[in-house]
């Protein structure tokens, strides 16, 4: 199959909101090499607690909730010691090395979504229609409520 480049452009337009979602799903609101060790890890704690508020986890959905944290904080370990080891060697990587490294890190991001997929769809089948569409919203939209939609911004009409 041949793809245009529109298609092209479509397909790692996906791609990269795939990447950027798991990104916030574990770094949060940013994403940094780590500079300390379990940095991200930090950040998923915090991040689990915010989503657990916020799609208002009840008592029967905590032993799927607990999946769906553990399989953050697995990924979160992962991506420290990618980044850490990133952040190490970054001023001896050659062009090549660094684009492996950066490589690893893609490839840890789309592991880590699908490992949470499935959990996280354990998780989802046992929520209310209120909290299925807060989830739907923020993994749409990310953690916030704003005027993005697909990547771009809505203009105001004047």
């Amino acid at each position: 199959m041949v793809i245009n480049g529109n298609q092209f452009i479509y397909v790692n337009t996906h791609l990269i909101k795939s990447v950027a979602l798991v990104a916030t799903l574990v770094f949060g609101s940013g994403i940094a090499l780590a500079s300390e060790q379990d940095a991200h890890e930090d950040r998923t704690e915090l991040r689990i607690k915010d989503m657990h508020a916020k799609l208002k986890i009840t008592s029967t959905q905590e032993e799927q909730w607990l999946k769906v944290a553990q399989t953050m904080l697995d990924d979160a370990k992962t991506m420290d010691r990618l980044t850490q080891v990133r952040s190490d060697h970054a001023k001896d990587l050659t062009a090549i090395d660094d684009l492996k490294s950066y490589g690893e890190i893609v490839e840890a991001h789309a592991l880590g979504i699908k490992k949470l997929t499935p959990v996280f769809a354990d998780l989802y089948a046992s929520m209310s229609e209120v909290q299925k569409k807060e989830a739907d919203t923020f993994f749409r939209e990310g953690d916030h409520t704003n005027n993005h939609k697909h990547g771009q911004k809505k203009h105001d009409s004047k």
